[in-house]
């Protein structure tokens, strides 16, 4: 039985009730700076052992850490979980920095521990759909394909008191990995070069924080990739968008809950619609525990699995890096007059 500790009780809560409900783990440990978060998850979960402090927190004999905590901490928090001698599943992004990325993924090799990124949208049930329909040629060869996250954050950009929060500040693109992430998965590839654009402050001037970023990349394979993200725009609902095309067809997701998704192919007549669902039909009850469908519930026992020697890490720490790092030299090209942006490969540092 794999004892867990969850730090960051907002964003982590979901993911503490997902391994209180998997048969090879129990949470041993919380950690928030919030009493609140605090006493509530501690009585929900019935866990005695609960910090508000992170190095108290690592004191506890814990086998996995779960970084839940605000994106800005995801490296140096997981660097020193790893230390400490857990393993670690982090939230996205993986890395704040360039030079945080190549930390980690020294960290990793230095520590010899399980290192996950928690990117739950590879994990829902349309992205593991359209990865077997690809990867078997459903469309031909994939040469281009866009990706969209778009969700007004307003109101998370702001705390109890008015005062600005981490994600005021953040560039939208450096929040790619729910777009990035699955396109790169579906494709079995990585970026290679990076040039971003942003619109500036037009929404939310109070807030200061850029609307959208958008974010092209050219990859190892020779496809071209374009992500988009916004954070403080006005549109409900919040969405998820993708689209491939391929030399035999087109893939494409819906835009809003009530559609569905779209194939053509090549000789078949007109786009056609298609189920595009986000949860796992023949997945057990218990997988909605955690939120987000049922992504999370495969998403954590992938990592479980891994952990006690069964599979591969399905998201090791230099897919992370593949999914995260483009973020980030997509902001600086942005920066720099969208002049193009070499991604480092760190499995070569």
């Amino acid at each position: 039985m794999l004892k867990v500790g969850v730090a960051g009780l907002r964003r982590g809560r979901g993911l503490a009730n997902t391994f209180q409900n998997h048969p090879q783990t129990r949470l041993a440990a919380i950690c928030d700076p919030d009493p609140d978060r605090r006493k509530q998850a501690a009585e929900a979960f019935g866990v005695k052992q609960a910090f508000a402090d992170f190095d108290a927190f690592l004191s506890v004999d814990l086998d996995v850490v779960v970084v839940a905590t605000p994106a800005p901490l995801h490296a140096a928090q997981s660097i020193l979980a790893m230390e400490a001698g857990a393993h670690v599943l982090s939230e996205v992004p993986a890395a704040w920095t360039l030079e945080e990325c190549e930390a980690l993924a020294k960290a990793v090799r230095r520590t010899g521990k399980f290192y996950m990124m928690a990117e739950n949208m590879n994990f829902y049930h349309y992205v593991q759909d359209w990865k077997s329909k690809i990867r078997s040629g459903a469309i031909g060869r994939v040469f281009y394909a866009e990706a969209e996250y778009i969700h007004d954050c307003r109101k998370l950009m702001r705390g109890p008191g008015g005062e600005l929060t981490w994600r005021a500040s953040m560039p939208p693109i450096y929040y790619c990995t729910h777009s990035l992430g699955p396109v790169l998965d579906i494709l079995d590839d990585r970026c290679v070069t990076a040039l971003g654009m942003s619109t500036g402050t037009h929404t939310a001037p109070d807030i200061g924080s850029i609307d959208m970023q958008v974010g092209l990349f050219r990859t190892e394979k020779g496809s071209v990739v374009k992500i988009l993200c916004g954070f403080t725009v006005t549109r409900e609902p919040g969405m998820h968008w993708q689209i491939f095309y391929g030399t035999e067809g087109t893939l494409e997701n819906r835009r809003a809950t009530w559609e569905d998704a779209k194939i053509f192919r090549s000789g078949e007549g007109p786009m056609a619609a298609f189920p595009a669902e986000d949860s796992d039909p023949d997945a057990p009850e218990e997988a909605l525990a955690g939120g987000h469908g049922t992504s999370e519930y495969h998403m954590v026992d992938r990592f479980v699995r891994a952990v006690t020697g069964r599979v591969p890490v399905p998201i090791d720490v230099y897919r992370s890096l593949d999914f995260s790092a483009p973020g980030l030299c997509a902001h600086l090209s942005a920066q720099r007059g969208s002049v193009p942006v070499e991604v480092p490969d760190y499995r070569v540092q």
